[in-house]
Order: structure tokens, then sequence, then C-alpha cells
């Protein structure tokens, strides 16, 4: 079970995304807060409970003390705990921010609630997870990528299409949109990109994607 805080100074907006993940049966609301400061203190308290947090859905702008300030202080307290931002703005000087302060993930509130609930596990797993475009929001805060390793060439055609789109911050279900296959084709696609090009997660897959020179 993943443990999840909701922090979002909007209560009926905390107690929809409740109801949402109510219906995961690996997802477990074990809190909710209605600024950073009230998060922190929640995380505090449970740390050595059986409620104790996981996984941190983190609004930006609200007020005593907002999302960044708080994911900050969350990353260097509580460095396990994962941060994944869920909010209306997509400013890319936010975006960066975020992940400066130590999100491992950024969505948008009008994600769908299937794939909210598969941002959690992937970045519960210790993975990123980025809604689409927000991605090239962040480029210049993440060190470049190294050099084409000599396996990308030995991916295949549909593996590189693959890498490509991820290159563009589509998710697995965009991508299987794009190339008419399934989402569960599209992630067995993924793992083996990873697995071939050594690439410890979908974020470095992305940055290597970035610097290959595509026809």
């Amino acid at each position: 079970m993943i443990r999840v805080l909701v922090v979002d100074d909007q209560a009926i907006l905390r107690q929809g995304l409740q109801a949402l993940l109510s219906f995961e049966p690996d997802i477990q609301i074990v809190g909710e807060a209605s600024n950073g400061r009230e998060a922190l203190t929640l995380i505090q308290q449970t740390l050595t409970t059986p409620e104790a947090v996981e996984v941190v859905l983190m609004d930006i702008r609200m007020p005593v003390m907002d999302g960044l300030a708080a994911s900050r202080e969350i990353h260097q307290r509580f460095p396990a705990i994962k941060v994944l931002v869920l909010t209306t703005f997509d400013e890319d000087e936010l975006v960066q921010q975020a992940v400066q302060a130590g999100a491992v993930g950024y969505l948008l509130k009008d994600t769908p609630s299937e794939e909210l609930a598969q941002a959690i596990r992937t970045v519960h797993r210790g993975h990123t997870q980025f809604g689409p475009g927000i991605f090239q929001k962040m480029l210049p805060t993440v060190t470049p990528a190294p050099a084409v390793p000599p396996a990308f060439y030995d991916l295949t055609p549909r593996e590189r299409e693959v890498l490509a789109l991820i290159g563009q911050g589509a998710s697995n279900r965009e991508i299987a949109q794009v190339l008419y296959l399934s989402e569960g084709t599209i992630k067995n696609h993924v793992t083996n990109i990873l697995s071939r090009l050594n690439l410890r997660d979908r974020t470095q897959a992305a940055l290597l994607a970035a610097s290959i020179p595509w026809p």
C-alpha cells in the first residue's frame, strides 16, 4: 500500500482526490494538509507510525508555506519521501524551481485519475514522472545528456520511435495512441530501452533522446 499525503489549499480538491484515489487498491490517503507547513507537521508526526507518508501530492501556490518551500524542506529532511507536484500552473520557471526543490514529478490538475494513480506508483518506485510538455520545461535544470551510446544503434526501429516520443515528453498512453499499440506493449519497449541503454529511468531516456540528431 502506497501511503499518500495530499497538500492543497482547496478543501474541495483534497476531498475530490481522496474520493478518486480511494478506488485504487494499492493507494491509501493517510492525510491532508492545506499548506506546506501543515504537511511538514503531519509528516513528522507520522514518521514512525504505520501511516508514515511515502508520497506527497503537492500544490505549488498556497498560503503560509508554498509548495516549493515545502518540497525543498521535505527533500532535505525526509529524502525518502517522494514529492509529486499537482498544480494548475505550468510556467517554465515554476517547473524548474520544483525540480530544483527536489520534486520527482510534475503533473497538471487536469490529469486523468488513472494517470495520476500510475504516476504515484511510478515515483514511489523511485522513478520520475512529468506530464506531457512538462519535461521540456525542466531541461535547463538537469545535467546535459551524455554522448549517444553505441547500444543506441542496436535498438529496433520501433524502440527508436518510442525513445523519440519519450524525448518529446509523451506518456506511455500517448505513445500507444500515436503508434497504434497497447500501453502494455509500450511499457515493454520502454523497459527494453532502459535496459539496453543502461539508463536509470525515463528522465535519463528523455535527456538522451533530446541529444540525438533524429532524421
